[in-house]
């Protein structure tokens, strides 16, 4: 830190070099300080762990997640194509006589249905049309909150007549 001047080992340091070694103890002694100060903060401490562990909790749903979204397309798409092929099978394995019969069966249903619908129609007074359509509008406005409804009522049915079994 002190320059020797001039050929003398043991010279005192000058006013200015002893200013600066001042101030760099100074500055070694604040940061020592700040350091020690940081260490005793066990709260700072806490929350920075508490900070870390939430996010870190936070990738890890977010990979759950996305691992969860992928195999729940991966099982719908399994379960698309064993229906599909299921569906093929029983198509190939039916005879063309019965695939016939259901056809025309089918086409017959429709016809009847559309017939009662066209003399409902003609039959129902104004009014009850009337509220009818709305409530069909209504429905088709919310239907998610309606199909939750109806899939929540048949599970409890299914609840109920499986306790009823037991």
């Amino acid at each position: 830190m002190s320059t020797p001047s001039q050929g003398d080992k043991d010279a005192a340091p000058t006013p200015e070099e002893l200013r600066e070694q001042v101030e760099h103890t100074r500055e070694e002694l604040g940061m020592t300080v700040e350091a020690l100060a940081a260490k005793a903060d066990v709260k700072a401490q806490a929350k920075e762990k508490a900070a870390e562990f939430k996010e870190q909790a936070a990738e890890k749903a977010a990979e759950f997640k996305e691992q969860a979204a992928e195999k729940a397309t991966l099982v719908g798409d399994q379960l698309r194509e064993k229906a599909a092929h299921a569906g093929q099978l029983v198509k190939d394995k039916t005879p063309d006589p019965v695939l016939d019969r259901a056809a025309h069966a089918a086409a017959q249903l429709r016809d009847t249905a559309t017939r009662a619908g066209q003399l409902a129609a003609e039959k129902t007074p104004d009014p009850v049309r009337e509220k009818a359509e709305s409530a069909a509008t209504m429905a088709k406005a919310n239907r998610t909150p309606l199909i939750a409804a109806a899939v929540a009522f048949v599970v409890f049915l299914l609840l109920r007549s499986n306790r009823r079994c037991r």
